[in-house]
């Protein structure tokens, strides 16, 4: 069956019709909104027969069904799906080789980066501590290096602030009296 062995403005304008009437009894059982609603998805039919969609559409599909019977009955296009999987699975083995490489690679460096340390002390063999971490990070994926944390700052007590502080503290205080809180 072809495209052109339907009648197709008959088709839409009869559906764009039968939804106007819909829309109508939705306009007196749900209000206005409903109403319009439902005009709005009439109209629909008819826009797509006087744009041209059907006929894209029917073209979409008619293709998607000649692949489909071509495939079910092809082995040439059943073993070019095997290919695929083959293919697929090959190229996940292979990323996941090349993790494990690097974190091997990076364990085996940070390993010996702490004999070295162990056996003759960072000062000794004339290293200090920050460059004993660089060397760690060069042996690691460049994606992946840690971020040193910042050193913990001791909390000051209320009275040690100062007046800034108090200062800030007294304007809020009397922000929320203001409002009762």
């Amino acid at each position: 069956m072809t495209y052109s062995s339907f009648a197709w403005l008959p088709l839409t304008a009869g559906l764009t019709v039968l939804g106007i009437v819909l829309s109508y009894l939705a306009y007196k059982r749900g209000g206005w909104r409903a109403g319009l609603r439902g005009v709005s998805w009439s109209l629909l039919p008819i826009a797509a027969y006087m744009t041209g969609a059907i006929e894209m559409l029917w073209k979409v599909a008619a293709a998607i069904g000649d692949f489909g019977t071509s495939f079910v009955f092809s082995p040439v296009k059943w073993i070019g799906v095997g290919v695929t999987g083959l293919a697929i699975a090959l190229f996940l083995a292979s990323g996941g080789r090349i993790r494990r490489r690097v974190a091997r690679d990076a364990r085996r460096a940070a390993r010996d980066g702490q004999q070295n340390a162990a056996d003759s002390g960072p000062r000794r063999a004339g290293l200090t501590e920050p460059d004993v971490g660089t060397a760690l990070t060069r042996a690691m994926p460049a994606t992946r290096t840690p971020v040193p944390a910042a050193p913990a700052k001791p909390k000051a007590s209320r009275k040690a602030a100062g007046p800034a502080d108090d200062d800030d503290m007294s304007d809020i205080e009397e922000i929320l009296r203001k409002r009762g809180i």
